[in-house]
């Protein structure tokens, strides 16, 4: 019997249907991946007439990701991950990265799109720490009362949770940050919540803001059918209930860069923001 299709932001996930353009797909081939088709390649074309550099914003993406994780499976003692919205399988996936710090470090990768679930399982579940769920992070009580999840994760224990380049595909009217809210109020004490977006900079720089725009159009009208790019007092909104880890919420090549920037950065790279947010136990004064 087939999965049922839940919800997403603009439509529903394309899976293997070939005929429409897939978020998945299209990240993957932004990275330099094969699992794509023609229509997907079309459609990150029309990006790159507003964004010829897309594609390193895509990369850089996957840096911040790294370094985030090494942060909290090294430093920070996070053992167990759930990556929300975890695409298709690519090279440095999170398991690999959380592994290298704390080889028994677990990893449970969520995904709404068939096709993702199908590869990440194969490609993916290389251990036992490591599983590939199907669901959506718009399901009702949240991922968190996901009983498939709920088997490999105690969520009574702290959680790194990553949320990496997908609230912008939800469109206004489901409400991310109420959303992100909902998980944040359910997270164990001691937890971490990772998220990237697509950034409309608005007063804080003219010129970038054009350029979030005409790249929102071409997402939103011509590409994909979503990719909407928030101000940072709207995103700020995601971190409700938690602590920012310096130096909050910024460029994503501003957030422990590994070393010198070797190049300018590239306008399409300065349109996209990260944070980490931490959820701080209560102190024995609050609870007494």
């Amino acid at each position: 019997m087939a999965e049922p299709v839940p919800r997403t932001g603009a439509r529903e996930p394309v899976g293997v249907d070939t005929t429409r353009p897939s978020i998945a797909r299209v990240y993957d081939y932004s990275l330099g991946g094969k699992d794509n088709y023609d229509v997907d390649r079309a459609a990150f074309e029309q990006i790159l007439e507003y964004a010829p550099r897309q594609g390193d914003v895509s990369r850089m993406n996957r840096r911040w990701l790294h370094r985030v994780v090494r942060y909290l499976a090294g430093p920070a003692g996070i053992d167990q991950f759930l990556d929300i919205g975890a695409g298709l399988p690519t090279v440095g996936n999170t398991h690999q990265i959380a592994q290298q710090e704390n080889s028994e470090a677990k990893v449970v990768y969520v995904d709404n799109d068939p096709m993702c679930n199908a590869h990440g399982r194969v490609l993916l579940e290389q251990n036992e720490n490591t599983h590939f769920v199907y669901g959506d992070i718009l399901e009702d009580g949240t991922l968190l009362e996901n009983k498939n999840i709920l088997q490999y994760l105690d969520v009574d224990r702290p959680v790194g949770m990553l949320v990496c380049g997908l609230l912008h595909h939800l469109d206004d009217q489901l409400d991310p940050a109420g959303m992100m809210n909902e998980y944040v109020a359910r997270l164990p004490a001691g937890s971490y919540v990772a998220i990237t977006n697509f950034w409309d900079p608005a007063d804080e720089n003219p010129e970038l803001h054009t350029l979030a725009r005409h790249l929102e159009r071409a997402f939103t009208e011509m590409g994909l059918g979503s990719g909407w790019y928030r101000t940072r007092e709207e995103q700020l909104a995601y971190f409700e209930g938690l602590d920012l880890i310096p130096p909050g919420l910024t460029e994503l090549e501003d957030w422990w860069p590994s070393g010198p920037l070797t190049r300018p950065r590239l306008p399409e790279e300065r349109v996209m923001i990260g944070g980490v947010g931490y959820k701080r136990c209560l102190s024995l004064s609050v609870l007494s």
